[in-house]
């Protein structure tokens, strides 16, 4: 079936605007669902609040021109405390941004740093940063609320490609990069760099944390899927299968899964504790032999994100399509026509697919299904243990199979 388009957010175009430099590489929602931001070519991200945005789609129609004035939000004045009262942001990077990543505060989680009080800045609850990864290696950090520069992290000597926050509010942010390395730096520590993960023998493309922040997946210009242990910062495993560059991943809300995306036109899930492929999503019919994966270019997978009911992947292709996918099922439930797509991912509340392009946004209503016991079940357990606790588990064989994703 065709997707229900819920809105979309044009970037402004003048006629002197060059194609080049105008792509969106990146869009990203707060953990909180409270803002979407969005790469609008060139140097800028726009900050928008979320649900100012889903009211405007309701009541203008899907049509929404990101710079139109009916949108713009008071300019909010922070002395006055009205951080509550989110407004909208038009930041400049100075370079061409490749990756955005929104990131929260929860004060428990102490930073792993000592002498804690020598810190410029003391996050605390009600701060929600952005962190930007820029053409020249450099990443900047922002409030959210004031769109201020807090800090400009200088290490990579190439293209930030991918930039992720770990889940467990502990500020620490993981950078991939086009100079074979990933980085991982505290922020609660000032944004200094704790380690460099080496492994890649070429451009990294993506990273993605595991739910429980303790471990990260990242893929690049090979056919391996690298997971590292967050805790040891050491490398756990590659998973094989992929005939081309991977060039996108993430993780199940409950850890179980992962989801690749690569150019060899396939989206793989995989149960990353085991190393097996559990299901294959081809975006060619039939699929291209290993030898000639890379050759049908026009089909390249260029991104994949999880919804957050565990149940829904969404891909996006050179084809011109947008998929819904069930992992259960072999086929898209849903498709919708996009050109030069670029990244998607889903809504904090997993009711939404924004998926970028050439500087504007679209985005999808996600197909409704009601989860099956089955379904519910798995992820409950998973969200507390791995695939290798649960076949040990105590209870009948039926049973166990019942707990785990099968092939």
């Amino acid at each position: 079936g065709r997707s229900r388009a819920v809105g979309e957010l044009l970037a402004p175009t003048s006629p002197f605007d060059k194609k080049c430099g105008r792509e969106n590489w990146t869009v990203a929602f707060a953990p909180d669902g409270s803002y979407f931001a969005w790469s609008q070519g060139h140097r800028i991200v726009k900050l928008v609040p979320w649900a100012q945005c889903l009211q405007n789609f309701s009541l203008h129609g899907t049509k929404n021109v990101a710079n139109s004035i009916s949108t713009r939000l008071p300019r909010q004045n922070s002395d006055s405390g009205q951080k509550n009262k989110p407004c909208e942001h038009i930041i400049d990077c100075g370079d061409i941004v490749w990756s955005l990543a929104f990131g929260s505060s929860v004060p428990e989680k102490q930073s792993r740093c000592v002498n804690i009080e020598w810190h410029r800045f003391k996050f605390g609850q009600d701060q929600l940063l952005l962190a930007t990864g820029l053409n020249n290696g450099r990443i900047k950090i922002w409030d959210v609320y004031t769109g201020k520069l807090l800090l400009n992290l200088m290490d990579h000597t190439e293209v930030v490609r991918d930039l992720t926050f770990a889940p467990d509010g502990s500020l620490i942010l993981v950078s991939a990069s086009r100079d074979k390395t990933l980085r991982v730096w505290d922020l609660k520590d000032d944004g200094n760099m704790m380690k460099v993960l080496r492994g890649h023998q070429n451009w990294v493309y993506g990273c993605a944390f595991s739910p429980d922040s303790s471990v990260l997946c990242s893929v690049g210009a090979s056919k391996a899927v690298f997971l590292w242990d967050m805790d040891k910062y050491s490398m756990i495993r590659k998973l094989e299968g992929h005939h081309n560059d991977v060039v996108a991943c993430e993780f199940s809300p409950d850890g179980a899964l992962l989801a690749t995306a690569s150019y060899d036109t396939r989206v793989y899930v995989w149960d990353p504790h085991v190393g097996v492929i559990l299901m294959e999503f081809g975006h060619l019919f039939p699929p291209p032999t290993p030898i000639f994966a890379g050759g049908a270019n026009d089909r390249w997978v260029r991104s994949v994100s999880f919804s957050h009911d565990g149940l829904h992947i969404a891909s996006l292709a050179d084809d011109k399509m947008v998929r819904f996918w069930r992992i259960d099922e072999e086929y898209p439930v849903q498709v919708a026509p996009l050109n030069n797509g670029l990244c998607c991912t889903f809504s904090t509340d997993g009711s939404v697919l924004a998926a970028g392009q050439d500087g504007s946004v679209y985005f999808w209503a996600t197909p409704r299904q009601v989860s099956s016991l089955q379904h519910l079940c798995r992820m409950a357990i998973r969200r507390v243990m791995p695939t290798s606790q649960v076949k040990n588990l105590p209870i009948p064989s039926k049973v166990v199979e019942f707990l785990c994703y099968q092939i």
